[in-house]
Order: C-alpha cells, then structure tokens, then sequence
C-alpha cells in the first residue's frame, strides 16, 4: 500500500524495537506509518523453516530479569521454554583434544520461544494494520521545517511528520543525509556505537533427532579449533528435528568460501560429537557482517566486550525533541539485548506518547 504524504509519527525500521513501538502507538490512537527497507519485518530476528520446524538464525534467548520479553510473550500468547541443558558439554582445545564434563557454555536458565523469536516479530505485526506497515521501503534522508519533519525515501518520496523515530541501529543511522547537518558530536555518537552482533556469523546444523542426547550431552561445546566457538542445542520444544547452532569465530574476511566453511563445519561436529555421528541434513549459515542494513564496515572488526550502551547526551532532544533515537543500542539497561530493544521502544513511546507530551516538546 502506498505511504500517505502526512503522518504524525513515522518510525524507520522493523525490528523489534519498531515493530514494538508501532504497535503500542497504534494501540494508543495515534497516526503512526512504519517503513522497512528489507522484504521482511524483524531486523536482526530472523527465523527459518526446515524440516518442519522453525530456528532462529538471529538471537534465540532471553533470561529471568527480562520483565518486557517475558510479559509479551505471555501477552502474544507464545509458549515459552527453558534451554535445553541436560547432560555434559564437551570442549576441544588447541591441539585438537576433547574434554567432557566441562560446563563451560551451558545457557541453563535462558529461555527461547517456541516458533522462533519470528513468532514474536510477527505477533506485534499482526497487531498493527497493514496499511501502516511499509516493506522494501528504504529510507534516505531527513530535513527539519517549520512544520515539523520531511522525510525522504529513495525513490524520492517525501512524508512529513511530527516525530521521526529511528529504530534502526546508530551506525546505519548515520549513513542517512540529515539537513540541516546533525552536530559532530551527534554524528560521531551514532558512529560509536557498535551494532550488537553485526560482525557475527551463525551455523545451524538440523538431524532427525537429538542424537547427542542419547550420549549424555547437552549440546553445549567449546573449541579453539573452529569454526564454531560456541555450540548449543538448537531443537525445538517438541526434540524433534534435533539441531545444533554454532558461533562462528572466523573473522569475516576468512569465512567467504562458503563451500569450505560448510565442510569445515561437518567436520568440526564429527570431531566433537564422534566419527559415528549422523551427517546433517541441512547445514544453513546467517553471515550478518554481510547483511545489508544491519553491518557497516566499522563493524567487521569482532567485539572483546559487551559495549557499554545508552543514549548519548548528543542524540537526546535533537531537532526540538522531534528526532528520536529507539533501538537496543540506546537502551540504558538492556543495551544489544531483545529486552533492550523492547525497553527503548517503551522509552520513546512515553515521550511522544499523548499530545500533552507533544506540545511540551515543540
């Protein structure tokens, strides 16, 4: 459906923090329109069907003390459940031997979604309508008026708004065209800020079965081989089909031969789980350093550490309180998790939330 040229809130971006956003506009009674670049809502959630079950091929977990995913879930009606983590985890060395019994790794207590986190992008979705919700969008540019906010779109068209809201990650942020020019200080913020797990790649492998459980293993691997680090079971609530999913530590620049790093990671599974171990009957990887809209190049350099996010100074109140920023990345508790993207939807939500709030800000 074709955009309107006027609308009081547009938000950029359909994650799950715009998604999120959207939905509780709309639920409040405002005018809002949502434009997504990509085919398909859920920015860096991403779940896939294989063999008749679904697998996140983006974050997969959320943990106790993440009041707003789990009221949600509960709200959307998803069946919620704990991480499979029964049995010993196995670690492989440098030199190529294998320790069992280690607990290193094990995500005992997190919690998945059954259906994928999708089910959760495309709940919120579902509560939105249609005609709000603008796929293969791409927005380009933003300029400031004295009656509010114009916002461009490639193809050249133009919407105005009162409230811009960017739910789209800083740095894809700052590649945008903004007249008048945001202030140094603001552009370098948005350039700073490291997007979550941009650089990261992830292997899924599907089985019939869970055969590791069989052997008294919960999945969960360590390796300074490669090229998975961080192996876990990826199976659905049901067990079946069995799966396992794989971070993988090879820096972008030597993971692009896909057909070596598919048998590098056959191999790696024989190696840890035993030479007897079934072949997989997919093996499907998500390089997100090479996903348009969510990695820049400054991002291909890998994460020694959890950022310390929140909204900088420089990117509160810009364009008299017009310009928002509402993705994980700003959140202050949160930041780079599924709560943080829910927890900055809340924030800028309250700000621009009823019309008294409005009128404060213009």
């Amino acid at each position: 459906m074709s955009l309107p040229s006027d609308t009081d809130i547009l938000v950029v971006g359909g994650g799950l923090a715009g998604l999120r956003l959207a939905e509780q506009l709309t639920q409040a009674g405002r005018d809002v329109q949502l434009v997504e670049a990509r085919d398909r809502h859920g920015g860096r959630i991403l779940s896939v069907e294989a063999q008749g079950a679904h697998f996140d091929l983006g974050p997969a977990w959320f943990w106790d003390g993440q009041p707003r995913m789990a009221a949600l879930a509960h709200d959307l009606g998803l069946q919620v459940f704990e991480q499979f983590s029964r049995g010993d985890a196995r670690f492989e060395d440098q030199r190529g031997r294998l320790q069992q019994g280690r607990g290193i790794g094990s995500m005992q207590g997190s919690f998945r979604i059954s259906g994928g986190l999708g089910a959760l992008t495309d709940g919120l979705a579902a509560r939105i309508p249609d005609d709000r919700v603008h796929l293969n969008t791409q927005f380009s540019g933003l300029s400031q008026n004295t009656q509010g906010l114009q916002a461009t779109l490639a193809d050249g068209t133009q919407i105005h708004a009162q409230h811009v809201v960017l739910a789209l990650p800083p740095r894809i942020a700052a590649g945008l065209a903004f007249s008048p020019a945001l202030s140094p200080a603001a552009l370098q913020a948005m350039t700073n800020t490291p997007t979550w797990m941009a650089g990261q790649a992830k292997a899924l492998m599907i089985y019939d079965r869970p055969f590791w459980r069989d052997m008294g293993l919960s999945g969960d691997a360590m390796s300074q081989i490669g090229p998975m680090v961080e192996i876990h079971d990826a199976s659905p609530v049901e067990g079946t089909p069995g799966a396992l999913f794989g971070f993988i530590g090879v820096p972008p620049a030597h993971r692009q031969d896909k057909a070596a790093l598919d048998a590098a990671l056959r191999q790696q599974v024989a190696r840890l789980f035993g030479p007897d171990a079934p072949e997989p009957q997919d093996v499907i990887v998500k390089d997100w350093a090479e996903t348009r809209w969510t990695a820049t190049e400054r991002d291909l350099a890998p994460l020694t550490a959890h950022p310390r996010y929140g909204l900088a100074a420089a990117l509160n109140g810009l364009w008299e309180g017009r310009l928002h920023f509402g993705n994980t990345e700003v959140a202050p508790g949160f930041g780079g998790f599924l709560e943080g993207a829910l927890e900055a939807a809340d924030a800028v939500f309250h700000k621009i939330a009823t019309p008294e709030r409005r009128r404060l800000q213009i």
